[in-house]
């Protein structure tokens, strides 16, 4: 049985950016290593693997909460030009409860976060998309 969600990783380019908007979500930076060898590349099902690994950590959160980033040295990442997009298959977005949206929407446009759409109420929630780092959509919801 499963007891709780436990982490997301996402590839990225720019780990600088990444980190940086999502320390304005609450997030720290717990380590940072860099994975490679046999060993990894099988379990990766990526040959030839080396990439930093950092392991962002929601502050104060319980059950804990992570993100991790990969950047890859080798091989180079896959470009996802739809990522952005609410109708590619997979992966759609990341959603964090909020106790005050509207006040977050606030903090984080005063710290330059670009929202993907309009503030909307939809099933007992208050939802809004961020424009995450490198097209990854991250929404807020606050429950009504």
């Amino acid at each position: 049985m499963l007891k709780h969600f436990d982490h997301v990783t996402f590839v990225v380019r720019d780990p600088e950016a990444a980190v940086a908007f999502f320390a304005l979500l609450g997030f720290e930076v717990g380590k940072s290593v860099v994975i490679s060898g046999e060993v990894m590349g099988r379990y990766m099902g990526v040959d030839g693997i080396e990439a930093e690994h950092r392991t962002l950590v929601l502050t104060d959160a319980t059950p804990r909460c992570e993100i991790q980033l990969l950047t890859y040295r080798r091989p180079a990442a896959i470009a996802n030009p739809d990522l952005a997009s609410h109708r590619q298959q997979g992966f759609n977005h990341l959603c964090f409860s909020v106790d005050d949206l509207d006040a977050e929407v606030r903090r984080l446009q005063a710290r330059g976060v670009r929202l993907a759409n309009q503030v909307m109420d939809f099933h007992d929630r208050k939802l809004v998309f961020l424009a995450g780092p490198e097209n990854i959509l991250v929404e807020l919801a606050e429950w009504c």
